[in-house]
This record gives structure tokens, sequence and C-alpha cells, in this order.
């Protein structure tokens, strides 16, 4: 027979925090340019949070990549955040690839792969999608 759990065990909730990504997403000639600034409405602080960039085209062979970024799968890249404050915006995260070819628009995916143990119910503002054409011209999302 096992022993019953400590009262109370069990009902300590993981904090929550409400991560978002703003920024934009430019193109020319099969090279793309993203910019995005993670931000934490909070109520909870995150020590430390990854963000995902997914792209409809796959990437090139080699990439020259910030600190913090790193390619996990043919279309797509993770970077890290930082800490992130409540009710505060990170540090910015400035990304620049190759495209395998050069199309005339790409779809970017961002979104949230690693929220750092807090939870966030409002996965609206942490998930967008941006659809960028070959213009040299900044998509904003």
């Amino acid at each position: 027979m096992a022993a019953a759990p400590p009262a109370g065990a069990g009902s300590q909730r993981p904090p929550e925090a409400d991560l978002a990504y703003h920024g934009w997403a430019a193109m020319t000639g099969g090279r793309m340019e993203v910019t995005l600034t993670p931000g934490n409405h909070g109520p909870s602080p995150v020590p430390e949070a990854a963000v995902r960039l997914r792209w409809s085209e796959p990437l090139a062979g080699r990439q020259s990549l910030p600190p913090g970024c790193v390619r996990t799968a043919e279309r797509e890249l993770v970077c890290r955040t930082g800490q992130l404050a409540a009710d505060a915006v990170g540090e910015r995260i400035a990304v620049a690839v190759r495209l395998a070819d050069r199309p005339s628009e790409v779809r970017l995916l961002v979104d949230t792969v690693w929220g750092g143990g807090t939870v966030d119910r409002n996965r609206g503002n942490d998930r967008q999608q941006v659809l960028v054409l070959d213009t040299g011209d900044p998509y904003s999302f």
C-alpha cells in the first residue's frame, strides 16, 4: 500500500507568463532578415525562453547565425530570448538567413518552443505568421 501524499502536494501551480513577439521580416533575392523583440506581459518573470522561426522554404545549407540561435531543421531556427521580467520587453533578436532558392514569397512562422517552465494561457500573441514578398520591404508582425 502506497503512502498518501502530503497535504497540498501536487496542488502547486507553475508560474504563469504571457509571452509575445513583435518585429518585422524583409526579403531580397533569397536573403531574409528577421528582427524581433520578445516581451512578457506577466504576471511572473520568465528565467529563459526559446523562440522558433520557421520558414515555408528551405534554408541554404550553411548559415552564419547570431549567438544564442541554432538551426534545428531544414527550415527552422531556435533562438534564446534571455530572461524576461514581468511586464517588460527583452533583448532584440536579429537574424539574417539565406534561403536555398530565390522564391517570390515566403511564409514565416514565429512561436514559443520553450517558456522556461511557465504556463502561457494566451498563446495567440506568441504565435505569429507573416507573408514576406521578395521586395525588400519590411513586413511587420
